[in-house]
């Protein structure tokens, strides 16, 4: 993996559940660690469902190794969040690529 490549900043998040002052749980998006990234492909395909037309946003990164990142995380790209659809590990312990599909409102 080389460094000059990795020019994009994510950010991995976890889900976390947090109680307020009524007491009542509710579930936030933690921050578990800030990453450089290579963006490897970014893809957007129109489907027609049963509420109409709908677009999915494909987007693969490839970054450096961390441990503990799981497919119930998710990446903050650009003002938007992506579910982590599948991680695929590169080499032992060099780096990580994360498929991942844009979450919609």
């Amino acid at each position: 993996m080389r460094s000059g490549k990795l020019v994009h900043v994510i950010e991995i998040q976890r889900a976390s559940v947090t109680v307020n002052d009524a007491g009542t749980p509710s579930s936030t998006w933690a921050k578990v660690a800030t990453l450089r990234a290579e963006l490897v492909e970014r893809s957007t395909e129109e489907f027609l469902r049963n509420a109409g037309e709908t677009s999915e946003t494909t987007v693969v990164f490839r970054t450096r190794h961390l441990d503990g990142v799981t497919d119930e995380d998710r990446v903050s790209f650009d003002g938007a969040a992506y579910d982590i659809e599948e991680i695929t590990r590169i080499g032992r312990r060099k780096g990580l690529e994360f498929r991942c599909l844009e979450v919609t409102p």
